[in-house]
C-alpha cells in the first residue's frame, strides 16, 4: 500500500509539472502540432551577432532548424545590409534627424530621395511608423526600410511617384533578441513575448489621404513565437491563428517552440494574388502603447486625424506572430 501511495505521489507531481507549463510558469513544451508550419524547438544560432550596435536592444539574425529539416533565418530575412534597397528619411529618429512635426519634415524632405516607379506618375507621401521594422514595396519597387530593426522607436516619410492603381506591400518584423524564440528580456523575465504593430497614412501631390492602414488591408503571418503548447495553434483556411495560445513571460523558455511558414518570392509584386488571405486585425494606440512615444505623439495630427484616422495593423495577434506580410492596392 506504501509503495502505491508513493506511486500516486510521484504521478500527482508530474502532472503538476505539465500543469504548470500550461499557465506559463514552467518550461515543458506540451501539446502535438496539427498544421501547415514547420517547427522548430529551442533557440536559434546566431549568424549575425548585430545589425544596429546604436540600438538599446540587440538586433540579432540567426538560423534554427525544424523537425522537418528545413532551416529558418529568424526573426526573418531581411534587406537591411543591402545597399540597392533604400533607408527611409526620418520622421523621428533618436539616432538621426528629430522633426517636431509633420509639417517640417515635409519642408525638409529631399527630391533626391523620391523613388520614382512611373515617370508620368503623381509623388504619393507616406508616414510610418513600425515596431519594430518594416521594408516597404510599391508595385515590387523597394522604397524605403526602417533605419533602426528593434530599439530606439522610430518613425519615417517616404516619397514615391507613381500611377495608380499601385499595390503597398510591407515585409513587418517584431524584432526579438532571443533568437527563434520570439522573446526579450522584459519586465523582470528573461524570455517576454514582444509585441508589433504599423501604422501608415499615405497622402497625394495636393496632401489628400488617399490610403490609411485598416482592416481593408490584407495581413499574413509567417513566423509565429513562442509556442509553449503545440495544440493551441489553430488554422482556417489561410488564417493562421494562436490567440488561444499562452503569451506570459517566463524565465526559461529554451524549450519552447516555433512555427515557421515558407514567404512567397513574388509577395511584394503588383501581380501576386493576395485574394485568401485574412484581412489585417486593427489594434488600438493604447494595445500597442504609444503615448510616451515622440516617433509617434509628434505626428498624431496626421495618424490621428479625425477626418481620416490611421489605425495600427498586424496579423491577428500582435504578441506573437513575428514576421507578417501586409498588402493594400490604391485605386
Amino acid at each position: 500500500m506504501k509503495q502505491w501511495n508513493m506511486k500516486l505521489a510521484i504521478l500527482a507531481f508530474g502532472m503538476l509539472l505539465i500543469g504548470s507549463s500550461c499557465n506559463g510558469e514552467g518550461e515543458v513544451l506540451t501539446g502535438t502540432y496539427d498544421g501547415t508550419a514547420s517547427v522548430s524547438t529551442g533557440p536559434a544560432v546566431t549568424t549575425t551577432s548585430n545589425l544596429y550596435p546604436a540600438g538599446q536592444r540587440v538586433a540579432g539574425v540567426g538560423t534554427v532548424t525544424a523537425s522537418d529539416n528545413t532551416v529558418w533565418t529568424v526573426p526573418a530575412v531581411v534587406r537591411y545590409t543591402d545597399d540597392s534597397f533604400p533607408f527611409a528619411p526620418d520622421l523621428y529618429n533618436p539616432d538621426g534627424t528629430k522633426h517636431a512635426t509633420a509639417a517640417d519634415a515635409l519642408a525638409a524632405f529631399k527630391d533626391a530621395d523620391i523613388v520614382e516607379i512611373d515617370a508620368d506618375g503623381e509623388v504619393i507621401t507616406a508616414y510610418i511608423f513600425g515596431d519594430n521594422y518594416f521594408e516597404l514595396y510599391v508595385n515590387g519597387v523597394p522604397v524605403g526600410k526602417d533605419a533602426i530593426p528593434f530599439t530606439q522607436f522610430n518613425s519615417h516619410i517616404v516619397k514615391f511617384k507613381v500611377e495608380a492603381p499601385y499595390t503597398i506591400a510591407m515585409k513587418l518584423v517584431d524584432w526579438e533578441e532571443n533568437l527563434g524564440l520570439g522573446t526579450e528580456k522584459n519586465r523582470g523575465k528573461s524570455f517576454h513575448p514582444g509585441d508589433g504593430g504599423m501604422v501608415a497614412v499615405f497622402k497625394n501631390a495636393s496632401g489628400e489621404t488617399v490610403a490609411t492602414t485598416g482592416n481593408e488591408w490584407k495581413a499574413q503571418t509567417f513566423y509565429t513565437a513562442p509556442i509553449k503548447d503545440l495544440s493551441c495553434p489553430t488554422e482556417d483556411g489561410t488564417t493562421r491563428s494562436s490567440a488561444g495560445c499562452d503569451t506570459e513571460a517566463v524565465g526559461d523558455g529554451n524549450a519552447f517552440a516555433a512555427l515557421h511558414w515558407k514567404v512567397p518570392a513574388n509577395w511584394m509584386d503588383e501581380a501576386f494574388d493576395d485574394s485568401s488571405w485574412p484581412a489585417a486585425t486593427t489594434y488600438t494606440n493604447e494595445t500597442i502603447g504609444v503615448d510616451n512615444k515622440p516617433a509617434y505623439t509628434n505626428f498624431t495630427d496626421v495618424f490621428d486625424d479625425r477626418a481620416d484616422d490611421a489605425e495600427f495593423i498586424w496579423s491577428t495577434n500582435v504578441i506573437l506572430d513575428n514576421e507578417v506580410i501586409v498588402r493594400y492596392t490604391v485605386e
